[in-house]
């Protein structure tokens, strides 16, 4: 009994709040500029001001270090507020379009307007700019907006749920904290769009619950990103492209990113090359004993912990290790590993991996990697390291993925004039800069006519004639203009 009631006191909650976002929408007050650009301030505001305690729930909740705090979370939410503020009246404007010139007279325009009461899912792994970020993209679109952060990243939730409402308009973005029964009561309400971003799993869930309500959904997912190591003619280059490998691999959250590197593809007789470069890159970056590093997050809670430790389970996967792989469970800490040729049955390389181990699969020709990466479902992220012009025109046309980045490696997350988004497994929709004020509006056709001169041979009854007229007008614009300006009759 106690329980039910508990359900019912969330569910009641959850349509209070609702009910209220439906009202300030409906006020009309969330679609002016000025609405928009007082929230994106105090949005700035609010990071601004509350920096030092970002980075202490952050360490709280994943160990990290103050300056990867301010790299992936407190300094792109700082960025895209202000790309957005100075951008949003003019994402605001209708854009006139062009019409044909059998529409004479008559103008069109495209007009964006806000898609109304939006739930947005926070992930954990970067529970500031996973949350706010999409915030930022709803607010400039004008929405009202429910959020619904990570429970398992408490301290920064709770961090989340007391300060928005003393910054933000907390009658049109609201805070709900919970587990999974506070989620599933969500998905159960009627939504005008949802932003989800987490694993392939629960996104069918989400998508599965928005198609009660016809919902449109945006799903930002993730996959086994795959790094394609070719060889480079200097020196330098290799030994820059293995530190951006290192970078792109365990430094967002310790692996524990959907745009981090998944796995390496390489020539086999480049492999001995790649491995010594890692190996040095990581002691360089981390030390001898990462264990002790301050730089490296730990694993979120003992449940992931326990399911990296099974992907390592497989007696030829622990044999495939050449590096790393150390355990500290109590503190939930697995020191980088290297794999080399871990069997592509394994769970290893049929999972995304989500943590700090990097298998390393070996080719006889760097081309083969084509044809191994159109294997597997399609990618978040592709990122090649090459000098080959042929491949990287390969990777383009042959493969599909969310991005593909070459020479760099998880960079093109925080670029503001690129899209960000999956595609097939990877995820559906995107945003970031302006492509998150179109995730939350809709393009609104707009056609303005004028009553003369009116066209006849509209109008039935039909005959050869019109018929034969309206194929004129349809396949050559310009005799319906001469048609109209001759003022046919019937």
């Amino acid at each position: 009994m106690p329980v039910q009631r508990g359900k019912e006191a969330i569910m009641e909650k959850i349509e209070e709040s609702i009910a209220e976002l439906r009202q300030t929408f409906k006020s009309g007050r969330t679609r002016s500029a000025l609405w928009r650009k007082n929230q994106l301030r105090a949005m700035i505001k609010l990071i601004t001001e509350n920096e030092e305690r970002a980075y202490q729930v952050l360490h709280e909740d994943l160990g990290k270090h103050p300056v990867e705090v301010y790299r992936d979370e407190v300094g792109v939410i700082k960025k895209s507020a202000k790309y957005s503020l100075s951008c949003v009246e003019k994402w605001m404007a209708p854009q006139k379009a062009h019409l044909p010139l059998i529409f004479f007279p008559a103008r069109g325009e495209v007009m964006p307007e806000p898609l109304g009461v939006v739930l947005i899912f926070g992930a954990w792994n970067f529970p500031l700019s996973l949350t706010l970020d999409p915030l930022i993209g709803a607010i400039s679109a004008g929405n009202t907006v429910i959020i619904k952060t990570s429970e398992l990243s408490p301290s920064t939730s709770s961090f989340l749920a007391k300060t928005i409402p003393l910054y933000l308009d907390s009658k049109a973005v609201k805070v709900i904290e919970g587990g999974v029964d506070v989620s599933e009561q969500l998905l159960k309400q009627k939504w005008d769009k949802i932003f989800f971003t987490g694993s392939p799993r629960v996104g069918r869930i989400v998508m599965a619950a928005a198609a009660e309500h016809l919902t449109p959904v945006t799903l930002e997912l993730g996959g086994k990103c795959p790094a394609i190591f070719d060889k480079l003619s200097k020196a330098y280059d290799v030994k820059t492209a293995v530190k951006r490998i290192v970078g792109g691999k365990w430094g967002p959250c310790s692996g524990q990113a959907c745009i981090g590197i998944d796995y390496v593809l390489v020539e086999e007789k480049l492999a001995p090359l790649l491995i010594d470069l890692l190996k040095t890159t990581l002691k360089r970056f981390y030390g001898e004993r990462p264990k002790e590093s301050k730089n490296m997050c730990r694993v979120v809670n003992k449940h992931n912990f326990e399911r990296l430790q099974k992907l390592l389970e497989d007696p030829l996967v622990a044999a495939s290790i050449v590096y790393g792989g150390s355990q500290d469970e109590e503190r939930l800490f697995i020191e980088p590993a290297i794999l080399l040729d871990p069997p592509l049955d394994s769970q290893i390389m049929t999972e995304e991996i989500f943590g700090p181990l990097l298998p390393i699969i070996t080719l006889n020709n760097i081309q083969e990697s084509i044809e191994f990466i159109n294997s597997r479902p399609k990618p978040l992220a592709i990122y090649a390291f090459t000098e080959d012009e042929s491949l990287r025109r390969r990777i383009l046309s042959e493969t599909s993925s969310g991005s593909v980045t070459f020479n760099d490696s998880i960079i093109q997350f925080i670029c503001d004039t690129l899209p960000f988004g999956g595609v097939g497994q990877s995820g559906y929709g995107k945003y970031h800069g302006k492509y998150s004020f179109d995730t939350f509006s809709h393009e609104k056709a707009v056609l303005r006519r004028g009553f003369f001169p009116e066209l006849k041979p509209r109008y039935p009854p039909w005959n050869d004639f019109k018929l034969k007229f309206i194929r004129l007008a349809y396949d050559f614009n310009y005799f319906g203009l001469v048609l109209l300006l001759l003022g046919l009759k019937r």
